[in-house]
């Protein structure tokens, strides 16, 4: 079987969590949950870099020991250490986690008070009113528990778009080495960029004699073949996830993949406009009548409903149609459009990297800046900086600068917001530098008048920039904290100062309606990688994809800008 990046994510994950439910070392979770998110993010195969018996320690995070369970997952498939945990522990108990209300030491009073060991068993002790009787819980924190269940059973049936991607690459991969293979493309909320994906669905042009069916039913990842025909089969991959492959003519190509990438209400809504011009628009082309006067291409499809091209990410039926239609489409954000990296760790902190690396794998990727944004004092867990070593990180880079030709590291920071909306470095220390990225990284259960009045304080601080990951959520993992987010964007408006999208695929906040709104309002967005190693900066994409889902133009991001250009904007009015 292959082991993707994924397989050993999903692994040190859920060591991860079976050793926080068992009060384990704090320090060694982390080291875990660091380990997954660092080859999350890796666009090379780990398993790849095994079998060519390459160093991984080499990699953000990954030491010896963590290096030697890469291996052993590798090779076998599985980890022993998580095995030995899950004879003591029921590894169900880890799905517990994903309900809003519930951490690890509270999945351990629930299992050994009540003997909840899933979210079948946690609804009944809810419903029986048995957890409000618990030390430390109450009514509210059961209500809170009943209205997250079905929020986590609902988040359990799709897989991160990174998670998707591997997979679908790979398939398409394989399938695209098929005898007579013409096309072979994803189509589904995976062509969109969606944050998370159900089914993976596949389209394939081929010609006579092709053995793509069989090729798909064989793959090495399949678990369990569901239907095997001529021109469609579907299988579920170990992984859980189920891909459906389809075969279609190439004179219908098009128009099956605009069917099949959806959004459903988009497709509804194209197909009524077809009916008004007296055409029938599905799957296999656009008839008028019995005759097929369109299908082979997408942008046949538009044309015969009298509208442009649309790009798939803008297709949710959120006024595309009308855009398209009055000429008022965006011309999306690309990769290329970006110019420079505006939050990125480096081994002063929590990173794995030294400024001058990171600087240098920027310089690889064309940019023209980054901006090295270490945590401040107050998240000591990573070793946040004081006003001291702030100091000496600036002479670092202003030491650095004065050595590179054509690329420039801002001075920045990424400094907490404290509860009472004060930031964690005070203003003579922040006005020596180029920008601050502000975050909130405690307190996330404030109510939602305290959090945002909190976030809008600190926008009041003439040295606040940017403001991280603005919700705080991370997928399926963590719910975003209770802010306005409508006010802090008029705050953002109001005050000069700009949103962040976190690009990590962990984190992809701000979500695409808040980016769209934050356009509307003429906040800008900077798209950033939060980066941990230089590897993390390849995930720029990622933003850019949920950019693209928000309407954003290169226009209304902030680090698409000439350096000199982008200095004017960071000025606060």
């Amino acid at each position: 079987m292959p082991v993707h990046n994924s397989d050993i994510v999903s692994i040190f994950d859920e060591l991860a969590d079976m050793l926080e439910i068992q009060g384990d070392n704090p320090f060694r979770v982390r080291a875990y949950r660091n380990a997954a998110r660092s080859i999350a993010g890796l666009p090379m195969s780990v398993a790849d870099m095994v079998e060519r018996g390459e160093d991984l320690t080499a990699l953000q995070g990954i030491g010896k020991e963590l290096a030697a369970k890469i291996t052993e997952i590798v090779k076998t498939g599985t980890l022993a250490k998580l095995k030995e945990i899950e004879e003591r522990t029921p590894p169900e108990l880890r799905r517990m986690m994903k309900v809003a209300g519930i951490g690890p030491k509270r999945v351990k009073v629930l299992y050994e008070k009540l003997g909840v060991k899933d979210l079948e068993g946690l609804r009944q002790a809810a419903e029986k009113h048995l957890i409000r009787e618990l030390p430390g819980f109450g009514e509210k924190t059961e209500q809170k528990i009943l209205d997250g269940i079905a929020g986590a059973e609902k988040r359990g049936q799709r897989v991160k778009l990174v998670v998707a991607e591997e997979v679908a690459r790979s398939l398409v991969g394989h399938l695209s080495k098929a005898r007579g293979a013409k096309k072979v493309e994803v189509a589904g909320s995976y062509r969109r960029r969606c944050e998370t994906v159900g089914d993976i669905d596949i389209l394939a042009v081929c010609g006579e004699g092709s053995d793509i069916m069989d090729l798909f039913v064989n793959y090495e990842d399949v678990k369990t073949v569901m239907s095997h025909g001529d021109t469609k089969a579907a299988v579920v991959l170990r992984t859980g996830i189920q891909v459906d492959l389809r075969v279609v003519p190439e004179e219908s190509y098009g128009a099956a993949l605009h069917y099949f990438t959806g959004s459903k209400a988009h497709n509804i809504a194209v197909r009524t406009i077809g009916v008004k011009r007296d055409l029938k628009v599905n799957e296999y082309g656009v008839f008028k009548g019995d005759r097929r006067i369109a299908g082979r291409t997408e942008e046949e499809v538009y044309r015969q409903v009298g509208l442009p091209y649309i790009e798939p990410e803008l297709r949710e039926d959120r006024g595309e149609i009308e855009a398209a239609r009055d000429g008022r489409l965006p011309k999306p954000v690309t990769e290329e459009d970006i110019r420079g990296d505006l939050h990125v760790h480096t081994k002063a902190t929590d990173g794995r990297h030294s400024i001058k690396e990171v600087a240098g794998e920027a310089m690889k990727r064309g940019y023209e800046y980054i901006a090295v944004t270490d945590h401040s004092k107050r998240v000591t867990v990573a070793g946040g900086l004081d006003s001291k070593r702030l100091i000496e990180q600036v002479k670092e880079i202003d030491r650095l600068n004065g050595r590179l030709a054509g690329f420039i590291v801002l001075k920045a920071v990424e400094v907490d917001i404290l509860e009472d909306g004060s930031l964690d470095l005070p203003d003579e220390v922040l006005a020596l530098l180029d920008l601050t990225v502000c975050a909130v990284h405690s307190k996330f259960n404030l109510s939602r008048k305290k959090q945002t009045e909190r976030i809008i304080r600190a926008m009041d601080n003439p040295f606040f920039n940017i403001l991280a990951h603005p919700t705080g959520r991370l997928i399926d993992e963590r719910n975003p904290y209770d802010v306005d987010m409508e006010a802090l964007i008029e705050a953002a408006r109001e005050r000069g100062c700009f949103l962040e999208l976190n690009g990590h695929p962990d984190r992809l906040d701000l979500s695409d309606i808040h980016c769209k709104a934050a356009k509307e309002a003429g906040v800008k967005i900077a798209i950033s990688t939060d980066a941990h190693s230089m590897n993390d900066l390849k995930l720029m994409r990622f933003g850019v994809y949920q950019a693209r889902r928000g309407w954003l133009g290169p226009e209304d991001v902030l680090n698409t800008r000439r350096l000199s250009d982008l200095k004017k904007l960071l000025i606060r009015r």
